[in-house]
């Protein structure tokens, strides 16, 4: 109990001392504080990249999926370091080029308003989603290092101190820069974690004798291979559209930064999963009668108490370095494609910074409340996500074949993915296919191409612009004329 007080609030205390010290690196313009004045190196755009995905869904969640269902439940984090991986090798370079600072931005510049507005929404309510998963994740951890002073609600509130109090002292610096620390702790700490649990287990064939699940170690069987495949579509289509992972790559200091942050963050990401459902299947056999949410944290903290401290408070820091991510980008999408665009479009620089750190604190407590009602981590993250596949659909098309692009497809994409996913959620007679990311993306490819080919008189248009020239960022697209 005293080491993991002690553990927790050393980081916290670092934590906000990392925060006040990138603070002068978020002053004066709101872009040093929204996209740390787009001048992260190849390491920080990695650590950014890993932070964010390997945050509490890929830890605390896959864990949860592994007590249930074995060790396949690490192939979510692995579907993560994949779509990295296919986000770094095809639009990392172009969104970086492009020299915008949201999704919303470019719909309304290659499409229309009303393309940029059901942007936003969608945006906002994805990440507010992905983002309540943190408050779970936080909260589940703190419980289990202080049970005596932290339940799992009242982590939870203590995380939403953490997650918006770093936010807003230090922007996209902060939350980069405090991850070269948690991850680097957080991939030490569970390795020597899965090391020693085996040891207390009594070995892999003994784990392997006593587990209370079939194919509990099998690599595919367990989850099985079509939500395997699911969850790799699903992250894929994440990583090309979700503006928290956007806005990463939008701060690189140049493409090939970018690119080179995003392969070798997504190679990092591939095998950690695998070690966190590792402690999720071990849990299954020492602790069969416990909430599935608490496998990690309780099989971690029945290790040496110091080692186990500082594992579930690196755990407990990536997290927060997770939601400051997914914090800033959401409140970025509001002070920049809300109110700067229809409230006050001639506001100041100062005052843009200021809306977008007041927006910080008021979209940090209502996520707040949508986590005190959500439970099962990857599940519900699952459904949220694909309705990225509107967005996927319409950056490929508008980087890769622009041509065949109507500015009047957008927003009915978007507008489909919407009816597709409540659907699937209260029409129990539509799910036809495995899951709703299939549908989505049949039904999004289908409704874009074929509105662009009715109108293509409407053609969206990015003249000016050679393909080499915006492979290296020297020019930025025109807008198209209205």
């Amino acid at each position: 109990m005293n080491s993991s007080v002690i553990v927790v609030g050393l980081y916290i205390c670092t934590i906000f001392l990392i925060s006040w010290y990138t603070k002068h690196r978020a002053a004066g313009k709101a872009e040093n504080y929204i996209l740390a004045g787009r001048q992260l190196t190849t390491p920080l755009i990695m650590v950014s990249i890993v932070g964010l995905a390997v945050g509490g869904a890929s830890t605390i969640g896959v864990a949860e999926q592994a007590y249930k269902a074995g060790l396949s439940a690490g192939w979510y984090t692995t579907a993560w370091g994949i779509g990295a991986i296919v986000m770094g090798m095809t639009v990392a370079k172009k969104y970086r080029s492009l020299n915008i600072t949201t999704i919303p931005e470019m719909l309304e510049r290659y499409y229309d308003k009303k393309s940029m507005i059901i942007g936003i929404i969608c945006q906002i309510i994805v990440q507010l989603v992905v983002m309540s998963m943190q408050y779970v994740a936080g909260g589940m951890i703190l419980a289990a290092l202080m049970p005596e002073i932290f339940t799992p609600t009242t982590g939870m509130l203590m995380s939403a101190v953490v997650f918006i109090g770093v936010t807003l002292i230090g922007g996209m610096w902060s939350a980069s820069i405090t991850n070269l620390m948690n991850v680097s702790l957080k991939y030490a700490g569970i390795l020597m974690a899965v090391v020693l649990a085996v040891r207390m287990a009594g070995g892999m064939d003994q784990i392997q004798m006593n587990l209370p699940m079939p194919h509990g170690l099998d690599f595919i069987d367990g989850v099985g291979p079509m939500t395997i495949v699911t969850w790799i579509i699903v992250l894929i289509t994440v990583n090309l559209s979700l503006q928290s992972i956007i806005q990463i790559s939008l701060g690189a200091k140049d493409v090939h930064t970018a690119r080179k942050g995003f392969i070798i963050g997504g190679l990092l990401m591939l095998p950690i999963g695998f070690v966190s459902a590792l402690l999720g299947v071990i849990a299954s056999e020492l602790y069969p009668n416990i909430s599935a949410t608490a496998a990690l944290p309780q099989v971690i903290m029945s290790l040496d108490p110091w080692l186990a401290g500082i594992t579930l408070a690196a755990l407990w820091a990536a997290d927060v370095s997770c939601a400051c991510n997914l914090l800033l980008s959401s409140a970025t999408l509001y002070s920049h494609d809300i109110h700067k665009r229809f409230v006050d479009p001639n506001m100041s620089d100062s005052k843009y910074l200021n809306v977008t750190r007041i927006s910080v604190f008021l979209l940090g407590l209502l996520t707040l409340s949508f986590a005190l009602t959500i439970s099962g981590i990857i599940s519900t993250l699952m459904a949220g996500l694909s309705l990225m596949t509107a967005f996927s659909v319409i950056v490929l098309m508008t980087m890769y074949a622009p041509k065949y692009c109507s500015r009047a497809a957008a927003f009915y994409t978007i507008l489909a993915s919407v009816v597709v996913l409540v659907a699937w959620m209260f029409v129990p007679a539509v799910r036809v296919l495995p899951h709703v990311i299939y549908a989505e993306w049949i039904v999004c490819g289908v409704l874009f191409v074929g509105i662009s080919a009715v109108t293509r008189s409407n053609a969206i248009r990015m003249e000016g612009v050679e393909p080499a020239a915006v492979q290296e960022g020297k020019t930025k697209a025109v807008p198209a004329q209205h």
